[in-house]
């Protein structure tokens, strides 16, 4: 996965959502505000996340500025897309200064216009992300139950569903899905001989790949883990060594796996760090949700 800036960094949100309206306004009936509805606080400034729309009537979000329904749901849309299940409003106030006032989801649902498709896959799209941020399901292989670990680093769960149709505890691995075999806890493998966590082993038998417009990386494992949140990355060896991660979104050096804040302290985007490539990753990263 190579480094695009997300939304909330892009240089213009114009360019942006011009982007955008080439590949989706064909496909979609454009939206327009009900001049009779008193709910909307009509304004008559320029949309200020999409001046395309000079001519359409705009409404004013809770920050202040100025939207369509159109350029609303693009954004807030865009934002989805990028792996954000928040929106934060894009606007300039000071020269490149963004306001980032979030709006709730019931604001851009009202003020974006919403159909029910749309509004599907907004929640839809927006509690799996949240899912994924604060949890980690899996299902029990006996039940099917969906379980979620309390400790992460214990692979040793217990199903208490099954446990209670039982009348005993039942104990499962979390990595290899069989039941729980040996002592516990533990965080490497279970008892079973095919237990294998199979992201560590990809981590040490991926091929070693150069980054050309990195200078001086030439042997680098071509899969790294998010030292935050344990995500598999992949580069793709165009652009500078930073990567950031579609899951918690921070970014990081895939050469030394430090933060980029940390990294840029010593080095620059296009060069190799000064301790060289890190090795393989031997351990997944837990990410510590907050």
């Amino acid at each position: 996965l190579r480094k695009n800036n997300p939304p909330e960094l892009a240089s213009d949100v114009t360019d942006l959502l011009l982007v955008e309206h080439k590949d989706k306004t064909t496909e979609i009936e454009m939206k327009s505000y009900d001049p009779l509805d008193t709910t909307l606080k009509f304004v008559t400034r320029k949309d200020d996340l999409d001046p395309i729309y000079d001519d359409s009537l705009r409404a004013e979000m809770s920050c202040s500025h100025a939207v369509t329904p159109e350029s609303l749901t693009q954004w807030c849309r865009n934002l989805l897309d990028q792996g954000h299940y928040t929106f934060k409003c894009p606007a300039l106030v000071e020269g490149t200064t963004r306001c980032n006032k979030a709006w709730s989801y019931q604001e851009v649902r009202r003020l974006a216009d919403l159909s029910v498709e749309e509004m599907q896959h907004f929640e839809d799209n927006m509690a799996r992300m949240a899912a994924a941020r604060h949890c980690e399901f899996q299902p029990c292989p006996q039940c099917k139950t969906n379980m979620e670990r309390k400790d992460l680093s214990n692979l040793c769960v217990i199903c208490i569903i099954c446990t209670a149709d039982q009348g005993g505890t039942y104990q499962f691995c979390w990595q290899c899905q069989k039941p729980w075999k040996g002592s516990a806890p533990r965080s490497d493998r279970c008892g079973n001989d095919d237990c294998i966590n199979r992201d560590l082993q990809l981590l040490q038998t991926c091929k070693s790949i150069d980054l050309p417009e990195v200078a001086g990386v030439t042997s680098c494992p071509s899969i790294r883990l998010c030292p935050t949140c344990g995500m598999k990355i992949e580069h793709s060896r165009q652009n500078c060594k930073n990567v950031i991660c579609p899951r918690c979104h921070k970014e990081f050096c895939f050469v030394c796996l430090k933060l980029t804040r940390q990294c840029c302290k010593t080095s620059s985007p296009f060069r190799i760090c000064p301790g060289g490539v890190a090795p393989r990753q031997t351990s997944i990263p837990v990410w510590q949700r907050k």
